[in-house]
């Protein structure tokens, strides 16, 4: 790790200034430039903690959580990122609120934030849904700000939608980034996206979207592997075609899982739902039909068996170029977390230091975001933080 003034200084060379008061909804609305600034700020803020000095750059304030699905990874990555920056976390419970009564989105939005800087949404249950509600309740509170009735923006992160899992991808980045000893060192590097069997059914599309529709920006060759009818958003694959056009990479899509391990640098087996039957379960949700999603759970899952040979192994991973074992976790590990599943047991705990390591990349990123997002000029006020070095632990 560099020191903190150089790190600070590359930061300040990078054009990075429409991300004030701008919301994280998807990677690719950010431009490469700004990508960057956030993986640069999140490792500025890392080696700040290392080293003992608070970035505490709120003394009140709140950062508001709505999770309308279970997480524990993301959750707590953005509580921490919350409390790294001195903001307080109200987790909003809709069934504990008017939202249960009817309140509309644009209500709720503006009277959880007149003390509001931050909001990070999770909403990935419904396809083509949570994406569109992030977007009603950004609109809802700069609509707010502008009529003021809120004296601040509060920006909104996106904590998995429907659509993409931002953070997620983002601090995979970091994590190749690190691994590979600096982002010019992604160019060329192939990476395996791929499908892999789970004994459940109902998992989004929005981490394999978020890896091929951001590492397709750095020059990556990425390969993505799904058995037939487990296709993506169409859109989102031609997405990653043109963005590999654009950067020199290579975009493959293949039904084969020992095709995209073949040379692969990096490896990430991880299971979702075909996209129709996203689709399907999103309208039985909304219809309440539980006859139904029981169901179209048991077509799914008996369809899932029909290829539980796709499995990360030993076996695959030779075939690599010693690639770097990848998952978002948690990951269905066969003999540990289920009979069968997606990673061998014997390569998740050869990797299971990496993959965590993985994981502690998202808070910084959050927080990254947060602050990039809220303050004019990031660097000078990081500047003077490292120069004042305000402990952050005294003890």
């Amino acid at each position: 790790m560099k020191e903190l003034p150089a790190l600070i200084e590359e930061l300040e060379n990078l054009n990075y200034k429409n991300l004030f008061q701008s919301d994280l909804l998807l990677t690719w609305e950010k431009s490469e430039t700004e990508i960057e600034a956030i993986i640069k700020t999140a490792g500025i803020l890392k080696e700040m903690r290392l080293k003992n000095i608070s970035s505490r750059i709120f003394d009140s304030g709140l950062a508001v959580s709505i999770f309308r699905d279970k997480s524990t990874r993301t959750r707590f990555s953005f509580m921490g990122a919350a409390n790294l920056l001195g903001l307080a976390v109200q987790d909003l419970d809709e069934t504990k609120t008017q939202v249960a009564h009817g309140e509309t989105v644009r209500e709720t939005a503006n009277m959880i934030s007149f003390l509001t800087e931050v909001i990070g949404i999770r909403d990935d249950i419904f396809l083509g849904e949570g994406h569109s509600y992030m977007e009603s309740v950004s609109k809802a509170v700069r609509e707010g700000y502008r009529d003021g009735v809120l004296p601040q923006i509060p920006v909104l992160v996106n904590l998995q939608s429907d659509i993409d899992h931002p953070t997620q991808s983002l601090a995979d980045l970091a994590h190749l980034i690190n691994y590979f000893g600096g982002i010019e060192n992604l160019k060329g590097k192939k990476i395996a996206m791929t499908w892999a069997y789970s004994p459940s059914y109902g998992k989004p599309l929005s981490v394999p979207q978020g890896i091929i529709g951001l590492m397709t920006r750095f020059g990556m060759n990425v390969s993505l592997a799904y058995p037939e009818g487990y296709h993506l958003i169409p859109e989102i694959e031609t997405l990653a075609e043109e963005n590999s056009r654009k950067t020199g990479g290579t975009f493959q899509v293949t039904n084969s899982m020992e095709e995209a391990f073949n040379g692969a640098d990096a490896v990430y087996p991880k299971s979702w739902a075909p996209y129709e039957v996203m689709e399907e379960r999103t309208a039985l949700l909304k219809e309440k039909d539980t006859k139904g999603l029981e169901e179209l759970e048991r077509k799914a899952l008996e369809n899932n068996k029909r290829f539980m040979d796709w499995e990360c192994t030993e076996e695959l991973m030779k075939k690599t170029n010693n690639a770097l074992y990848m998952h978002c976790l948690p990951a269905d590990i066969s003999g540990v977390s289920c009979e069968h599943g997606e990673v061998e047991a014997s390569v998740f705990d050869r990797y299971r230091k990496e993959t965590y390591m993985e994981a502690g990349y998202k808070p910084y990123v959050i927080a990254a975001f947060m602050l990039l997002s809220k303050v004019k000029n990031p660097a000078a006020l990081l500047k003077k933080l490292t120069e004042g070095a305000k402990k952050r632990f005294i003890g």
